[in-house]
Order: structure tokens, then sequence, then C-alpha cells
């Protein structure tokens, strides 16, 4: 308990960049931690653009119940191309001292991460959450969102192929992935599709679609599906191209933005209330550096922030291996 002498720390939330499933998980456990442990928390509306006009709202036990269900983010989210000036970064530190943050909790990706850092550079402690569909943080195993994002895309594209196997086509299927590819391959290992298509491996038009068509056409199949992600070169029109090749009346499918919504899974509702207490817990302990919360190893885990966001990506080709292996 906090003496009445003592000045509650006050604490800011904020969820930047794309929403991503299990965001309010991560605000409902890390509000209520915060003040099972003695301090005050306030939402700060839309992120980081949020920061730099002071909208925020009081969140106390009350307001972030009956949100764990909900997909999206309770306190709303965007992208600010303001903040990432000089001149935007010295405001919302200013911003911070003003509104009495004494630290400030940050749920989302790698850019997300990296404005956190410089937020820290001029005095105010971050703590990190990875909050992402693309699962794309190299410093952690798992980011909020990606299982459910995945799930929704493998329930979409089942529903697909029923139209495929009923009329004997090909599907070219778009998920999110802008520069990485672990959503389409979670994807294409689920559904067990033809061939993954992604940025981190350059493909072979020939060799990649033409021969693997072929190939299965050859053992009986007569429905295909290539799972692609959306940042990858070479797949637009790809489903044109296919046709113009094999004479199968091919098709594009893009999955869009229904992958980053709807009720979050088990998973990421556990691991976001397991992310958002060991913030909390960190911030009650009084340690004074910025640090972003990790999966390692099947445990949630901390490691200073800025070591964090300079660990390079290394893409695990495995599941990208077995899947032509086994989807034949």
């Amino acid at each position: 308990m906090v003496s009445n002498n003592m000045k509650k720390k006050r604490i800011g939330i904020l969820t930047s960049g794309g929403d991503a499933p299990g965001m309010n998980a991560v605000i409902r456990a890390a509000t209520r931690a915060c003040i099972s442990y003695g301090m005050e928390v306030k939402g700060i509306i839309r992120g980081y653009n949020g920061l730099l006009k002071k909208e925020f709202t009081d969140l106390d036990i009350r307001s972030v119940s009956e949100i764990i269900n909900r997909g999206g983010t309770m306190i709303h989210t965007s992208r600010s191309k303001e903040f990432a000036t000089e001149k935007g970064l010295e405001r919302a530190a200013e911003n911070c001292r003003d509104m009495g943050l004494d630290s400030l909790i940050v749920i989302g990706g790698d850019g997300s991460f990296r404005g956190a850092c410089e937020l820290s550079k001029r005095g105010i402690q971050c703590i990190g959450i990875p909050g992402t569909i693309d699962n794309d943080i190299p410093a952690t195993d798992y980011t909020i969102g990606f299982d459910t994002a995945m799930n929704t895309a493998v329930e979409m594209v089942d529903k697909i192929r029923d139209t495929m196997t009923s009329h004997d086509r090909c599907s070219v299927i778009k998920v999110m992935g802008r520069e990485c590819g672990n959503l389409a391959v979670g994807v294409g290992v689920a559904t067990g599709a033809t061939g993954i298509i992604i940025p981190e491996i350059k493909f072979d038009f020939e060799k990649d679609v033409i021969e693997r068509i072929e190939f299965t056409k050859s053992t009986g199949k007569k429905h295909f599906i290539f799972i692609a992600a959306e940042g990858a070169e070479g797949v637009d029109n790809l489903h044109k191209r296919i046709e113009e090749c094999t004479g199968i009346n091919s098709i594009e499918c893009v999955l869009g933005y229904v992958q980053r919504g709807g009720s979050p899974c088990a998973k990421d509702r556990i691991t976001g209330s397991e992310m958002g207490e060991s913030a909390a817990r960190i911030l009650k302990d009084n340690h004074k550096d910025s640090k972003m919360i990790i999966y390692k190893n099947g445990a949630v885990e901390d490691i200073d922030l800025k070591t964090g966001i300079e660990i390079k990506s290394k893409f695990d080709n495995r599941l990208y291996n077995l899947s032509y292996i086994i989807s034949i």
C-alpha cells in the first residue's frame, strides 16, 4: 500500500500503430495491476497523436471491465508523422511531464518501440509491450495479436477453398505482411496451401508457381491455393499470370483488415494479461530503465528497450520448407 504522505505514481498507457487483437487484454491487466500496486493510470487517446494533444482518460478497475473479449483497442490508436520529428518528440516528452506521468506503457510494434526509445532519451521511462499481428519483432518469440489474426485468416481460407474445390480453380490469397512473411507462412502451413510467397524469399514464377501447379496436378489435385504476403515482390496480378500460363480459372482474394479485427483468442488474452502485469510489476519495483516485455521460450521476460529494438531480424525458414514437403 502507498502511504498517504507519498505521491502516487501516475502511469500512462497508449496503443500505437496498427491495432491487434489482445491489446485490450494488455490494457486491462496493466491498469488493474498498476492500481493493485498503488499507482494511478491514464489512458492516452489515439497513441502518440493523443500524447501530442494531451488527450487522455482516467483508467480504473471498472473502466477496463468487459474489454478482454473485444478486438481493437479501447483507447484507440493512430500513426503520427508529427511525433517522428524532433519538435514532436520534444513536445511529447514535455507533455508527459506536464501531465505528471512518471512512466509510459507503449503497446505496439517496431515503430512504436522506436518512438518509445526516443522518449526515453528525453527522460521519460517507457515500457514497451509487443502488439502486432505480423509477429515481426525479433527480440520476442511472440507478439500480441498474431495467433488471432492467423486463425482468422485460416478460417477465411478454408471457406474460399470450398469454392476452389467445387470449381477446380486456383486462388491467390493475400494476407497482411508488408515486410514480414510470418503470417503468410503460418496460414499457408495450416491450410495446406500449394505454395507460399513471402518478402524474405525471392520466388521464381516458373519454378515455384507453374511447376508446383503442374506437379500437384499430376498427382490428381484439381484446385490450388497460394498464400501471398501483401508486401512480397511480384504478387500483383499473379492470378492473371497463372491463368494465362495454365488455363486454370484463377482468382485473387485480399483478406485485408478482417485479419486485424475480431475477438482475441485465448492465447492473446492470456499472454496479453501476463505482459500487462509484468509491465506494472517493473514500475512497482521502481526500476528506472526503459524496458521491453518479451515472450521467450514459453515465458514472459523483460529486456532493455534499446537493446531489444537493436536485435536484427532473422527469418526462420523451418515452416516455409516444411510446407513444400507436405503440401503436394
